[in-house]
């Protein structure tokens, strides 16, 4: 899997070693790229040279004689994972003949790249994806308890342009793709059927659907919702893009009060689904942690659920879920089938909800 990251790297370590604790030394904006093969209970991580070499422009069918960057090879390598046949056309190997739907993951509170990798493979593992990982310092500066969760905070705020870079790189560059193969379409189109443009517009409108048969789709974890909020909240923002399909914020680390303001300003094609467990234990004691002016979390608090665009989701009393803050892995999803089933249609950007109980009175689906 490929990882995007703002954290400090040492290309002269081995394994895991090469990522560091802490921001970039050169900016917190600063990006760079990884990819992280999991070769039995080690990682191997290759990180990126921020302009690739002529051997990697081969392998990513990329024929530019200049200067490119590496956010350009992720794209295409992702390409061939995600939609083969059209890459195959483009140039590009790929490891297979099926796709799969992409999607993109932001951590929570005091992670290392270990934990972060992890459950990125977990994700995928689960739910036949392919998982594109942001990672910010999230290890507490070394520290623990309040001082930690406090740390990871302002490292997260700190961290809002990076994200913000990301989002935006990555819909500039499918945006690309999909106007390239486009301009394919239409001159077909424009010879096949050149006095009917109802005809014409229909053969575009199916082929670009069956050039780009993947959805792209995020899950927000924990105090990543925070990090997701402060860059919604940016006037000066360039991220939000209409990128995503669905959207889903699970056990967030934000306050519940006045989240209508930022939830209803993500962008997506269908749904943004908010996750609740009123026991989460890790959600109750970051409430703690941080005194009197924590405010009643997103992730946990079942009132005052009142963003236009959420469809919200009560996992609380569920079989298996118990107090747990990472419900879509683990024993929830192992040992509760309809729990699995919510997360796979989600994360591979369908309708979710459907099989759930609506609760009119608290607007909130529930599992029955």
């Amino acid at each position: 899997m490929f990882v995007i990251t703002n954290r400090e790297v040492d290309n002269g370590k081995r394994g895991l070693k090469k990522f560091g604790k802490k921001l970039n030394p050169e900016g917190a904006n600063e990006l760079r790229m990884a990819e992280a093969v999991k070769q039995g209970r080690d990682w191997k991580i290759a990180i990126l040279p921020d302009e690739i070499s002529p051997a990697m422009k081969r392998d990513a069918g990329i024929r530019d004689s200049g200067r490119v960057f590496a956010s350009r090879y992720v794209a295409r390598r992702l390409l061939a994972r995600v939609n083969p046949g059209r890459a195959r056309q483009v140039g590009v190997s790929g490891p297979g003949r099926r796709g799969k739907n992409l999607l993109f993951f932001v951590h929570g509170f005091n992670n290392d790249m270990k934990a972060v990798l992890d459950r990125a493979r977990s994700l995928e593992t689960l739910y036949g994806v392919e998982v594109v990982a942001f990672s910010w310092p999230a290890n507490g500066g070394g520290v623990s308890g309040v001082v930690s969760y406090k740390s990871d905070k302002r490292d997260a705020k700190a961290s809002v342009g990076a994200l913000d870079r990301t989002l935006e790189a990555m819909y500039r560059l499918l945006g690309e793709f999909n106007e390239s193969y486009a301009d394919e379409i239409r001159a077909v189109a424009e010879r096949r059927f050149p006095d009917d443009p109802e005809q014409r517009d229909r053969l575009i409108s199916k082929k670009i659907a069956e050039g780009c048969p993947f959805t792209v789709n995020a899950i927000f974890h924990s105090m990543g919702n925070y990090l997701y909020k402060q860059l919604l909240k940016s006037g000066a923002s360039e991220g939000n893009g209409l990128l995503f399909d669905n959207v889903v914020l699970a056990a967030a680390d934000t306050n519940n009060e006045n989240h209508r303001d930022w939830v209803d300003q993500i962008r997506c094609r269908k749904r943004v689904y908010v996750t609740i467990n009123e026991d989460d234990i890790a959600l109750k004691t970051s409430r703690i942690k941080a005194g009197e002016e924590q405010k009643a979390r997103l992730g946990h608090y079942p009132f005052g659920l009142d963003a236009r665009q959420a469809v919200y989701v009560q996992f609380t009393g569920a079989d298996h879920v118990g107090d747990d803050h990472a419900y879509f892995e683990g024993d929830p999803v192992r040992k509760n089938a309809k729990i699995k089933g919510f997360f796979k249609t989600a994360l591979n950007g369908r309708a979710a909800e459907d099989q759930l109980t609506y609760h009119d009175a608290t607007n909130t689906y529930h599992f029955e």
